[in-house]
């Protein structure tokens, strides 16, 4: 176990509730179940999966719904994030991911996994180098 903002870290917990999450996806067109669990400073973890959508562009990626359930919970910091899928190698999330979990933090743990036991971890700014992030806004631009 990891230590992290006064946060422990339980990787297997975290990826097992990951696959608790992913079943629970709705990806009737990809037929690519994704979930993924996310620990805020609290100690609370979030659970998302990926929604899919006929018009593909609004389908909600599992890391995203997770952060958004944990933002309309209070949440607004968080330790590290679980991802995992039916993939050969651990499951990295996507563009729009990375960027979505380096705006709260390019700390951030994300712990990528298979479903066959591969496990990978960087922190969000490994993964996404040089990110536009809240630092690259003006005050006048900010939201406080």
């Amino acid at each position: 176990m990891l230590k992290d903002a006064g946060v422990r870290i339980d990787r297997k917990a975290l990826i097992d509730a990951a696959l608790r999450a992913r079943e629970r996806a709705y990806a009737p067109y990809s037929g690519f179940p994704v979930g993924a669990a996310l620990l805020g400073e609290s100690g609370n973890v979030y659970l998302g999966c990926n929604v899919e959508n006929a018009s593909y562009g609004l389908t909600w990626c599992a890391e995203r719904t997770a952060i958004g359930n944990a933002i309309a919970s209070g949440e607004r910091r968080f330790v590290a994030i679980a991802i995992v899928a039916a993939t050969p190698g651990p499951c990295a999330p996507c563009g729009a991911c990375r960027q979505a979990l380096v705006e709260f933090g390019e700390a951030i743990r994300v712990i990528m996994a298979n479903v066959d036991g591969a496990i990978e971890e960087k922190t969000a700014g490994e993964l996404l180098p040089e990110a536009f992030g809240p630092q690259a806004l003006s005050k006048e631009g900010r939201n406080p």
